[in-house]
């Protein structure tokens, strides 16, 4: 199927009330498969389902059904394994779009040997902050963490990067104030402990794996973030830093998960093959992207005294992770890949932040993208039944309709795991 992409350069300083504001995207992909379907299927949910999903879907649905689809589809093999041609499938995704996003590029290529994935700047940046709060701490103590967060990460002090990270540890430790540049966004958290800012890619499915086409980046309210800290840290040196990772290693997001799990390493390695007088004690645990097997795996990592945790990946996980675990016990959470709005309305003592954005800002981008790029007028969303597709599949929808006249046929949730999609399928295509 012909596409015509219209690529173009970042585009910097967009707030997330202004982004109806947004113009110059070009309309591209004219119509659905057929005037009984909608133009576009948002199809939210996660590469293990998608294999079956897409397989049924191009089972019921015509060939050039247009279909969007957000980060949790993103997957180098999912085209292979569905045995069918993507080409009118557009995707969004977090994009690794800060300040040191290259240095951080070469850093995991050079570790691993190979380009890194979806989410890996994010949890990169969620460890990076962790060993530099606790660094600030001098104590592996969740509240002491918590109030170093954003002292270390939010504008004021040393400017911190991949590259010079070792040198900003021992800053920290010294009881200097550091500014954390990270390698997905500037991390600047912000009263809720979301990030202040957010890059967003568009992506296409290509015989090779997946395709950036176009990149824009959207800043909040408060770009330079905002929200309570310590005025000062006692730091200290001679100490072993504790952080835990709880990240899938299996399960529905171990596709994208292997390689989150590599890059939250990379931030522990530079310390410890420092000169510097401190270790990072790190231990991996594997969520199977399943709630109560993130709760077990979660309350493993806390009862071996880690003090705060990158993780965990999917909202499913997450929420109750945070609910049950976490914030019961004063532990930190910092998910690198957790988007759902629901993650920021925790009553959580300011003991969870993230480095992912908020799908405050994926669903409008998304209903921009089905409208601009995809030249839709009506659309239905497919969700994964948990926080992360509900949330996502609302989002999209509001926005489509009340920015730019689109009309939603249907919201169709599905369970995971499932043999069939089938009638779900129909359900999201019929008017």
């Amino acid at each position: 199927m012909a596409r015509n992409i219209n690529r173009r350069n970042v585009i910097k300083g967009i707030s997330a009330s202004g982004f109806a504001g947004l113009t110059g995207l070009a309309g591209c992909i004219g119509g659905s498969g057929g005037s009984d379907s909608p133009d576009v299927v948002n199809i939210i949910g996660y590469p293990e389902d998608g294999i079956q999903l897409f397989k049924d879907f191009y089972e019921t649905a015509s060939e050039d059904q247009q279909v969007i689809v957000p980060d949790g589809l993103k997957s180098s093999d999912l085209a292979a394994n569905v045995g069918h041609d993507l080409s009118s499938v557009l995707g969004t995704a977090p994009a690794a779009g800060g300040p040191n996003q290259e240095a951080y590029t070469q850093m995991y290529e050079d570790e691993y040997g190979s380009s890194p994935g979806v989410f890996t700047a994010q949890s990169y940046d969620s460890v990076a902050i962790q060993i530099l709060a606790n660094a600030a701490a001098g104590d592996n103590s969740g509240q002491a963490i918590r109030d170093q967060m954003r002292r270390m990460a939010n504008p004021g002090g040393m400017e911190v990067g991949p590259e010079n990270f070792v040198e900003g540890v021992e800053a920290a430790a010294n009881g200097d104030d550091i500014d954390f540049k990270g390698a997905s966004s500037s991390v600047n958290f912000d009263q809720a402990g979301d990030p202040a800012s957010a890059a967003y890619d568009i992506w296409e499915f290509t015989d090779e794996g997946t395709e950036n086409v176009d990149t824009q980046t959207f800043e909040g309210d408060n770009p330079e973030g905002a929200g309570s800290m310590a005025d000062s840290g006692p730091g200290g040196m001679g100490r072993t830093i504790k952080v835990g990772i709880l990240l899938p290693s299996t399960g529905a997001l171990a596709p994208v998960g292997e390689q989150m799990i590599n890059a939250a390493q990379i931030p522990a390695m530079q310390v410890n093959d420092s000169d510097v007088d401190l270790e990072v004690d790190t231990q991996v645990e594997d969520t199977a992207t399943d709630s109560s097997t993130g709760v077990s795996r979660a309350e493993t990592l806390v009862n071996a005294g880690y003090p705060s945790i990158c993780g965990s990946a999917s909202s499913g996980v997450n929420v109750p992770v945070c609910k049950n675990v976490l914030i019961p016990n004063n532990v930190v959470g910092c998910s690198p890949s957790s988007t759902a709005l629901s993650v920021t309305s925790l009553d959580d003592d300011d003991f969870i932040f993230r480095t992912a954005p908020s799908d405050k800002f994926q669903g409008p981008f998304m209903g921009r993208v089905a409208a601009d790029h995809q030249d839709a007028s009506t659309a239905s969303t497919l969700y994964v039944n948990n926080d992360y597709g509900e949330q996502l599949s609302n989002a999209f929808a509001e926005t489509f309709e009340s920015e730019h006249d689109g009309e939603v046929w249907n919201q169709v949730a599905f369970n995971q795991g499932q043999s069939s999609y089938t009638s779900k399928i129909e359900n999201a295509l019929s008017e």
